[in-house]
């Protein structure tokens, strides 16, 4: 029954179909709307990000990154815990993911 109800109404309508003049309206709606790419929030947050690299950069980010590697490689070795380098790739790997989804979460 439901599809016969169904079938009835596309034939009405189909039957009964009018077009309706645009005159423009659709052109005068979509240059009203908001620009989608909020242009203030992009300037923002390059901005943001560039400051944040250039303190990185000077306050010996790098530097201090490196340190940290080398004192927790230092430590490992001196505890006498045996490293597999292939779990140490790994680890590696899911930090920068982790930090390549947080950066293009950002942006």
């Amino acid at each position: 029954m439901t599809e016969n109800n169904d079938k009835l109404l596309e034939d009405f309508f189909a039957e009964h179909r009018q077009e309706i003049a645009d005159n423009g309206f659709t052109r005068r709606v979509m240059r009203r709307l908001p620009d989608r790419s909020n242009r203030l929030a992009q300037i923002w947050t390059a901005l943001c990000f560039t400051l944040a690299a250039v303190l990185f950069v000077a306050l010996d980010g790098i530097e201090l990154i490196g340190d940290t590697l080398r004192e927790t490689f230092h430590s490992l070795l001196e505890s006498g815990s045996q490293a597999d380098p292939q779990s140490l790739v790994i680890a590696g790997l899911v930090l920068l993911y982790f930090l390549y989804r947080k950066i293009a979460s950002l942006a």
